[in-house]
């Protein structure tokens, strides 16, 4: 077996690794410049979950050489065959990349300029000196590209992002809409965060009004483009044509033989034995299925197998490769067929969750006494020397310190700052994050200030709570005689996120809030429970220890199901709540499309990745698939066509599931009118997010 030294450490722990081919060698990237890619470069990525299992993606720019796609395409083999052959693989092709791929970076994929032959280094710096302009598309999967710093770049239907270093403009294009506005300003947020360490400052410019320090970079403002369309998406209802063959000696002279022209297929059809090509190339999908029992030459050249198959096809070359082991088959791959079953199936919620499943970070906690013996903590939170985290919170105009054992612990009446000091040279530098529940209040930030909205804490913030979980309390009840007394009965949501940062979130205690794949804690003026879902995990139960702790009490714990009478009554009686068999059974992992005709048709696009209430666009047509329910969720703001439009979509692409779908029942929910069968797949939803502006919102983060 070939072992590089850089996958000694590979898999070990979970999260996202990610190197970069450098003189045919591989180099790692820093955690803070995950999802930015120099488009004459080719990557090797690694997603652990905490199972263990693994997905690898090799990654190629538009402008790599065939040395460095090559040598990429052989560290992906060598890797796969270090972790025992059990990963996932993915070829993934600049701007066509899988949703697997793409819910890595919920903050959007960054594509620069140049790449390692013209000596551009992945540094992670605290460089004032930056000058660059990035151009952001896309609403659901956000992609922002470096172009020429010139106003010939520009357009009015876009957002692009002017990168000075101290100072980020996000410049809104005159027919641009506002979602795309949002996405823009998220891709913005990032960027002064992760790459900036929170020190540059971001300002909001329309066309039209644009500063004079923009012109002082890009000259004289000419003339400004039309908007340009989007790139086409292929429709969801197009996504099930599949012919699977099968492929011998691929290790030598490849033969393919047919074993059924159309999809849907019997998982009977794939011996053990054998290796297998499912082609959906009319989608640029190509699967290649390893058998536990193939030759083993064949198994190590299924990604080569797959590759040449495209070359044989005449496909594109932006057509995507997944190769799969047996047991780590993709959601995609199994939709192919009528009848397929999961070995593990009906061992239970927690047996089959990992396969395929979004990141599972796992988070470093933050002790600045071991910052300059532990790298890959410094390399995650962004440390550039031993920083000191303190709290205050505000409280008539003055800042009071919060008593660091309840750090983590947030109170939606008040205001928070959160200062991170640190030395460069001989100054003290400051970062500090302001957080508050309602972003109705308005105060001065600084330049260094860094505003965060609930749910949406970066995690280097989360890192400042040494681990515990962060606890958010629904009423102001921190201060001495504060402004409003905790309820005699509270509710707090648990549950860990794909990057495994955990919030506990307090709720109106009902019993239409609880939720089978998670953990809650009552409080009750009788009595304190933990109530665990079927489908919660253990990590969440840790957690609940931390808000039982808070809360003081003699604790009982309970299984769903096995509920006793006082519980429910401290509820206020048992009410319908999220119970849906998907939850427990995550194989199926639930899905969420946007249907939008901002492009003057209407396209349907997947959001990648764990998805929010934020996600869900006011101004489109949302489908919520959970697999034995479809949902269609209608924005108060889309339009005619969208509203018209989407129901056959969904019925489309429903029928056209050769797993045997046809004849699901689809619900139409109107915003702000959502049943808990809805809102259980979201975290602690928020019923009053509506009754403000999401731009509103994240612009008061700038």
């Amino acid at each position: 077996m070939v072992s590089h030294k850089e996958f000694e450490a590979a898999g070990k722990e979970p999260g996202l690794q990610v190197w970069r081919i450098e003189n045919l060698d591989l180099k790692p990237v820093p955690k803070a410049l995950h999802g930015s890619f120099y488009t004459g470069d080719a990557y090797l990525l690694l997603l652990t979950t905490a199972a263990p299992s693994h997905n690898i993606h090799m990654w190629l720019g538009d402008e790599c050489s065939q040395d460095e796609s090559g040598a990429a395409a052989i560290f992906a083999t060598q890797l796969d065959d270090f972790l025992g052959g059990g990963p996932v693989q993915f070829r993934e092709v600049q701007n066509c990349e899988s949703t697997t791929f793409l819910g890595y970076f919920k903050s959007g994929i960054k594509y620069q300029k140049g790449g390692v032959a013209s000596g551009f280094k992945h540094v992670v710096t605290n460089d004032m000196d930056v000058k660059r302009l990035l151009h952001v598309k896309g609403r659901r999967v956000i992609r922002a590209t470096e172009v020429d710093l010139t106003w010939s770049s520009f357009n009015k239907g876009d957002c692009f992002i002017i990168d000075l270093g101290k100072d980020i403009y996000q410049w809104c294009g005159s027919e641009c809409n506002r979602f795309e506005r949002l996405k823009a300003s998220e891709v913005a947020i990032d960027i002064r965060d992760n790459e900036r360490n929170g020190r540059a400052k971001l300002q909001m410019v329309e066309e039209g009004e644009e500063p004079a320090k923009l012109t002082e970079v890009l000259g004289p403002k000419t003339a400004i483009a039309p908007s340009t369309p989007d790139d086409d998406k292929v429709d969801t209802g197009n996504k099930k044509k599949g012919v699977l063959y099968m492929v011998r000696n691929a290790s030598g002279s490849m033969k393919v033989t047919s074993v059924a022209p159309s999809s849907p297929f019997k998982q009977a059809m794939l011996s053990p034995e054998e290796c297998y090509i499912l082609d959906n190339g009319v989608d640029r999908n190509i699967f290649v299925w390893k058998g536990p029992k193939a030759n083993v030459s064949e198994r190590k050249a299924a990604m080569s197998a797959g590759q040449q198959f495209i070359k044989d096809k005449g496909y594109s070359n932006k057509t995507q490769i997944q190769v799969l082991p047996a047991g780590g088959e993709t959601t995609l791959f199994k939709q192919f067929f009528s009848d397929w079953r999961d070995k593990d199936e009906t061992t239970g919620p927690r047996k089959a969750y990992t396969i395929g499943r979004i990141a599972k970070v796992e988070q470093v906690p933050f002790d600045a006494s071991s910052l300059h013996s532990n790298k890959a903590m410094a390399a995650q939170h962004g440390m550039v020397d031993d920083g000191k985290g303190k709290i205050w919170r505000v409280e008539n105009g003055d800042n009071v310190p919060v008593d660091p054992s309840s750090y983590g612990q947030f109170f939606g009446g008040d205001c928070y700052l959160i200062l991170y000091s640190y030395r460069q040279g001989s100054r003290e530098q400051h970062i500090i994050y302001t957080w508050w529940v309602k972003q109705e209040k308005s105060r001065e930030a600084s330049s260094l200030s860094v505003r965060v909205t609930q749910g949406q804490e970066p995690p280097h913030l989360m890192s400042l709570f040494q681990g515990k979980p962060m606890i958010i309390h629904s009423g102001g009840t921190s201060r001495k005689g504060g402004q409003s007394k905790a309820g005699g009965t509270r509710l707090f949501h648990i549950r860990q996120s794909s990057c495994r940062a955990t919030r506990a979130v307090e709720v109106e205690p009902t019993a239409s809030n609880l939720n089978t794949n998670d953990v809650f804690v009552l409080k009750s003026p009788k009595a304190l429970y933990v109530w665990r879902g079927v489908g919660a995990s253990d990590e969440e139960m840790t957690a609940a220890k931390h808000v039982v702790g808070f809360l003081g009490g003699t604790v009982t714990q309970v299984s769903e199901g096995k509920e006793p009478a006082d519980f429910w009554s401290a509820l206020g009686g048992k009410k319908d709540y999220q119970t849906s068999k998907s939850l427990q059974n995550t194989v199926q992992q639930p899905r969420l499309f946007g249907c939008s005709n901002k492009t003057g048709r209407l396209i349907v696009e997947e959001v990648p990745g764990d998805f929010t209430q934020s996600d869900l666009a006011t101004d489109d047509v949302m489908i919520l698939d959970t697999w034995d329910q479809l949902f269609l969720w209608v924005g108060k703001d889309a339009n005619a066509e969208e509203r018209n439009g989407a129901p056959k979509i969904a019925k489309d692409y429903v029928d056209s599931d050769p797993s045997g779908r046809k004849g699901l029942p689809i619900t139409t929910i109107k915003q702000g009118a959502e049943p808990p069968t809805f809102t259980g797949w979201f975290q602690a939803w928020d019923p009053k997010m509506w009754d403000t502006d999401p731009l509103e919102r994240i612009r008061a983060r700038f």
